[in-house]
């Protein structure tokens, strides 16, 4: 092998000067190269118009998505200035747009310009126009307009400076985020509709629009909240609130350490209680904290604290029973945070998270005041928030032990034949040769057993009328030994719509056979069998459905023999085919008495063979049809019984046995 000649000496080190700073390392700024990158670019754009808005300087922003890849903001502020500044001896777009930690956002905590602002490290307007293709960039302000032009992040022409007459003000920067700088820059547009949605939400009566280019024009959409978060929350919850919407507010001072200077922090909040809807939105100086931080983790604490103390203070826990955690809190709770502070810590340049101690610690004790006055003022909300969290916790430790007990459940050896006594597996290993029959009691499974091809066919039979699993409770569910035998069988676990994660135990990976096929009598006991089956698989492995692995064995209605020939009719229109075919010949008719007086012989023939054999695959598009028809027929929708009933009983009559 040969040996790379070293070449690290005093010249190899250097360092990346103008707009290579950013080209060659955006995701360092950005968060990333791919397309979230390319989309915090447009989010820096964005933050410098709403922090001119939010000083008062404009009531709206547009932003424009064009054909070509290009992206326009509009605001109508004061308009960035440009002009020569004589403190710094440069142009005031160079110090903007060409250099790097460069504005007007750096002395917030002493109430100069722009108080409570998202861009706070200079970087935004600088590093956007370094990672575009091009930017054109047009102010009006002064009683001028002035224009630059960027191309790959150089400047082409300087700054163009004439007289405005119009009384109008603001800046359009116009650019397009270049591929040879980010991998992906094909921003959807869902993107643009809910970072413009959120910032309505946390930006009273500022109206966002976008304009998106068609072919014959520009779709136009606008957000706009009055009164910010407590209209959002409003609008969120709609019917589906136990309580009022809350709205507090209030303003802090203090410090993170006691060697660091004061800073203002302005605190929002509202809230209400649902058991339909959840949602928890942190929001500081308008950007979204994705991660939460300092917000969430007073919202957490506090909450807590308070209610917890109310349960006890009202002896609503029962004896010896354990506290509360935020989770229990979590799934009951629409709140909606929205603060602003002067000095503000974030985790990272992408702003998802901030850190500032002062900030967390003035709001748990701003949460932590409010909740008790609005225990004492609003007793009867207070009830409903405790006592829906009580039930939510014991909904909680019921669905943590139903899953402990049924991973103990289906937990054993690997010999299924141990687990489960009535279960016949076949010899095949290769899961995708591997076929399970699920048959109509032990009756019928001796003649499928008999039938079977051994090498590929397993054989379990349920038992009667399996429990009816769209309404019941999970912990009655599992403590049925027919279904937790299939469970086992199956082998793939569960699914189980919780709100707790961890009782989700399905993995489709663990299968142990390609087709799951339901195969009952062809009379009515045996239609209800299968359906309560399928219900089953609807409610525990609907995955299972989803992907095509669920089948239904045919099974005939009718056996016509004609001298030596035998015919099998699957309904009546089948029999009136054969019927006709015979003609005038004498033949016998035997409605089907069940699976299980079947001979081997025929079953084979009418229901294992894969060459002669009728399955039909439960088809995954008709998953939610089939969940409202299990509801009608098995749930307690008694009402919708009843109509489907008196529009439909008519075509079932010839199926009632009146004998």
């Amino acid at each position: 092998m040969a040996q790379r000649k070293s070449s690290y000496d005093n010249d190899s080190i250097r360092s990346l000067k103008g707009a290579d700073r950013v080209r060659k390392r955006p995701a360092v700024i950005f968060g990333s190269d791919g397309l979230e990158g390319c989309e915090h670019a447009v989010f820096e754009i964005l933050s410098n118009s709403i922090d001119e808005a939010r000083e008062g300087f404009g009531d709206r922003i547009i932003t424009t998505c064009f054909a070509d890849g290009s992206i326009e903001v509009q605001d109508f502020g004061r308009g960035v200035p440009l002009d020569y500044n004589q403190k710094e001896g440069r142009y005031n777009w160079e110090l903007i747009f060409c250099e790097m930690y460069a504005g007007g956002k750096y002395n917030t905590n002493q109430a100069e310009n722009y108080e409570f602002s998202l861009g706070l490290n200079g970087l935004g307007a600088c590093a956007t126009q370094y990672s575009s293709e091009y930017m054109d960039v047009e102010v009006h302000r002064d009683g001028y307009k002035f224009t630059l032009h960027f191309e790959h992040g150089e400047n082409v022409g300087g700054l163009q400076k004439e007289p405005y007459a119009k009384k109008d003000t603001g800046t359009v920067i116009r650019w397009k985020p270049d591929l040879a700088v980010f991998t992906d820059i094909n921003i959807p547009k869902e993107y643009y509709l809910d970072t413009l949605r959120r910032q309505a939400i946390v930006n009273n009566n500022l109206r966002f629009v976008l304009r998106t280019q068609q072919d014959k024009g520009f779709e136009t959409q606008e957000f706009l909240y009055e009164n910010g978060i407590e209209d959002y929350v409003k609008e969120f919850v709609g019917d589906n609130a136990m309580t009022g919407v809350q709205f507090w507010s209030a303003e802090r001072v203090g410090r993170d350490r006691e060697d660091k200077p004061d800073y203002k922090v302005k605190l929002n909040v509202a809230m209400c209680i649902s058991n339909k809807v959840t949602l928890q939105e942190y929001y500081h100086n308008s950007s979204w904290l994705e991660y939460g931080g300092s917000p969430e983790k007073a919202v957490r604490s506090a909450f807590v604290s308070q209610i917890d103390a109310y349960l006890r203070q009202n002896g609503k826990y029962l004896k010896n029973e354990s506290k509360i955690n935020f989770q229990d809190v979590q799934d009951c709770l629409v709140l909606v945070s929205s603060s602003f502070s002067t000095q503000t810590s974030y985790e990272n340049q992408t702003k998802k998270s901030i850190t500032n101690r002062f900030i967390q610690e003035a709001m748990t004790d701003f949460l932590k005041h409010n909740l008790e006055v609005f225990f004492l003022e609003n007793k009867a909300d207070a009830d409903k928030l405790a006592e829906q969290v009580l039930i939510n916790k014991r909904s909680r430790e019921k669905a943590e032990n139903t899953r402990l007990n049924l991973k103990k459940t289906l937990q054993s050896g690997n010999d299924l034949t141990s687990r489960v006594e009535t279960f016949v597996d076949c010899r095949s290993r290769k899961v995708e040769e591997r076929e399970l029959f699920i048959v109509e009691g032990k009756s019928a499974m001796g003649a499928c057993v008999q039938a079977r091809n051994p090498d590929f066919q397993a054989i379990i039979p349920v038992r009667g009328k399996i429990l009816n699993c769209l309404k019941s409770e999970y912990d009655k569910i599992f403590k049925s030994e027919i279904i937790t035998d299939l469970i086992k069988v199956l082998g793939c676990g569960v699914e189980v719509k919780n709100k707790n994660k961890e009782m989700v135990t399905f993995d489709l990976n663990l299968l142990r056979f390609s087709k799951v096929i339901i195969c009952t009598d062809a009379d009515v006991d045996g239609f209800q069998i299968r359906t309560l089956i399928l219900t089953m698989l609807y409610r525990l492995t609907p995955t299972l459905i989803e992907t095509g692995r669920v089948f239904i064995a045919e099974t005939p209605l009718y056996e016509i023999t004609c001298k030596k020939d035998t015919y099998f009719a699957y309904n009546d229109r089948e029999k009136a085919e054969v019927l006709a075919t015979l003609g005038d010949q004498k033949y016998t008719i035997q409605r089907s008495k069940g699976l299980g007086e079947n001979d081997p012989e025929m079953m084979s023939l009418t229901t294992m063979n894969p060459a002669t054999r009728r399955l039909v695959r439960v088809d995954p598009a008709a998953a939610e049809a089939t969940a409202e028809m299990f509801d009608i027929l098995l749930g307690d929708n008694l009402n919708g019984r009843k109509e489907y009933i008196a529009a439909h009983g008519a075509e079932y009559l010839e199926m009632v046995d009146l004998s």
